[in-house]
């Protein structure tokens, strides 16, 4: 290994657009964020140390057996996240990047591309969700907000955004256009003019910075890597990734799987099922890489730890042996709890599709299973436990390793047309994983808010009779539109109870779910006029009211704090019914409610 004469970003740059740089599949994909991208471009401009660089000069003979990526230069979340797979022509080498890829690929895009990522609240697959940006300096103002860190305000923006506006200061300049550049003087001050920049003197300070550190100055420390050894190079890479954005263990496994599988490329078959479970068909998920390799570990009965010690040849030649079986079964996984009422809004823990997937593999479930009449009463036991699962708080948290080998043991020896859930949970416990509910746990559950982790789990199994494959939202029974202090008090309601209905307005006890077109249909009915217009035979009116712990309650505005207590006392009775819990049910409030 012997250091080399530092480099411009300008040549680097150019040296990865002519592909004479690639990564090799060994690295991790693209982690770093926008902010992250612009305190680099920022500490570059003034003149800070962003460390060296690790390469690694591939002979042909060597490269010929690798899998090397490009750099990605437009990186869009949702439809570009990934590099693109290079092609080393035979008889040629190549220079491959062990140590700076995050930087060098945030340069790429800070200078040549774009960088797209999902809006706050916006729906995943929604049109305007991912708004394309490339990064601006400013070339009037200083950053606004100082705890950033920055001395340069720097920001990804639209086109649109940046544009400036009729007869103003156009005052945002595209980072990447100091490459158009032709000097460092009198371009630059052409610029200017044609900005109509009101203080040229600072804007071509900012400028003249941003085109030093680009073109002038060689920050770019690298070392160079020559043994041809791939073992000897793999222990280069871990060590020297030890630091920054750490290489997760999941993205060590699939780095060196890729280079392990025979057959199959590692890499690319797990972004594809990734990307299936996800977003096709409809579902909306938000699984990782990380629960589709810890599955495939459970699946192909290997040591589910992300250990080093434990990606082996051996195990990885298993873990694609069995890749087909597990994508089958992570897949109608996913759709099982599609089926169930969730997504990615809902699903509070990612890791419960692994034993469900490890289910189904054992049982040989194929896509009959998801809709057979013979396994209805298999999938309610499934979606019971599961919902459960999720109830209970630390279930799927810390010691998870431990909870997958324990429960995956007992599915091994159970195996059966139907979930074993007993000695599943008794698994679980022995982990110190109870799926018993204390009475604190239950008094917690009541208390649940409106859109809150949890709530939806719950609300499933409180009412299990609905179609949960089916859209249904959490719905307020008294519309939350009539809880303001104004219209409460304009309906009569006394001023020393209005912060009592404020207060339970979001609460379990107000909650229901409800079919989409008919929460639509709703709006802001309240209960008594709703239930009335909704239901017009008596029969299907008792039926909800009975089915949703409605019966009997008077549901007008006026008595609503009556009927929060009273619907509360009977979902308290329900969820002990349902969960089963670790304490004497008479002893709550002196009734028997275990019948």
């Amino acid at each position: 290994m012997s250091f080399q004469t530092p480099r411009s970003i300008e040549d680097m740059l150019t040296a990865i657009h002519k592909h004479e740089y690639l990564m090799p599949a060994i690295q991790r994909e693209f982690v770093w964020d926008a902010s992250q991208i612009t305190k680099l471009v920022d500490s570059l401009m003034r003149g800070y140390p962003v460390g060296s660089f690790l390469l690694w000069a591939a002979e042909p003979e060597t490269a010929q057996s690798y899998t090397f990526y490009e750099f990605l230069t437009n990186y869009h979340e949702r439809d570009n996240p990934y590099a693109t797979k290079a092609t080393v022509p035979a008889g040629s080498g190549t220079t491959a990047v062990l140590d700076g890829q995050q930087r060098l690929t945030s340069l790429n895009i800070a200078l040549y591309g774009s960088f797209a990522e999902k809006k706050k609240y916006a729906w995943w697959n929604g049109p305007e969700g991912f708004p394309v940006k490339r990064l601006y300096l400013n070339l009037v103002d200083d950053p606004a907000d100082e705890e950033l860190g920055l001395k340069y305000d720097l920001r990804f923006l639209t086109d649109r955004e940046a544009a400036c506006e009729e007869s103003g200061e156009d005052k945002w300049f595209r980072v990447g256009a100091v490459l158009d550049l032709a000097n460092p003087g009198p371009a630059i001050m052409k610029e200017l003019e044609r900005r109509n920049i009101a203080k040229p003197g600072d804007a071509f300070q900012r400028m003249f910075d941003l085109y030093d550190a680009v073109r002038i100055l060689k920050p770019m420390n690298y070392f160079l890597v020559t043994d041809q050894d791939p073992d000897k190079v793999l222990e280069i890479f871990v060590r020297v990734n030890s630091g920054g954005t750490t290489l997760s263990y999941s993205d060590l496994l699939l780095s060196m799987a890729t280079n392990q599988w025979r057959e199959l490329d590692a890499r690319e078959e797990v972004r594809s099922l990734v990307s299936d479970l996800n977003g096709n068909a409809g579902r909306q998920f938000s699984f990782s890489k990380d629960v589709v390799l810890k599955t495939a570990l459970t699946i192909a009965d290997v040591d589910v730890r992300f250990k080093v010690s434990n990606f082996t040849q051996v195990n990885m030649a298993k873990v694609e042996a069995a890749w087909p079986k597990i994508k089958g079964s992570l897949l109608r996984a996913a759709i099982l709890l599609q089926q169930f009422g969730y997504n990615e809004r809902n699903l509070t823990a990612n890791s419960v599709i692994i034993p469900l997937a490890h289910y189904l593999h054992l049982r040989g479930a194929g896509d009959f299973y998801l809709d057979s009449r013979a396994d209805a009463a298999d999938r309610l036991v499934l979606q019971h436990w599961v919902t459960r699962s999720l109830m209970k708080r630390g279930i799927w948290g810390s010691g998870l390793d431990t909870l997958l080998t324990r429960v995956r043991d007992a599915l091994r020896a159970n195996t059966s047309t139907v979930f074993p859930v007993a000695a599943v949970e008794s698994a679980m416990t022995a982990a110190g994983k109870s799926l018993t509910f204390e009475a604190a746990e239950i008094d917690e559950l009541l208390n649940l808010k409106y859109a809150g982790q949890r709530t939806f789990s719950v609300l499933s199994v409180l009412y299990p009779g609905l179609d949960l494959s089916k859209k249904f939202h959490e719905d307020h029974i008294f519309p939350k539109s009539r809880f303001t202090s104004k219209k409460l008090a304009e309906a009569g309601i006394a001023a020393d109870k209005i912060d009592e209905y404020l207060a339970a307005v979001n609460l379990l006890p107000n909650l229901q779910l409800l079919a989409g077109i008919a929460n639509i249909e709703k709006q802001d009915a309240l209960p008594s006029n709703w239930v009335a217009g909704a239901f017009p035979s008596d029969e299907k009116r008792s039926t909800y009211l009975a089915e949703n712990d409605l019966d009997g309650l008077v549901l007008d505005l006026e008595h609503f704090t009556l009927f929060v207590e009273e619907r509360k006392s009977r979902i308290r009775n329900r969820l002990i019914k349902a969960l089963g819990t670790a304490f004497v049910a008479d002893e709550i409030d002196g009734r028997d409610v275990s019948s």
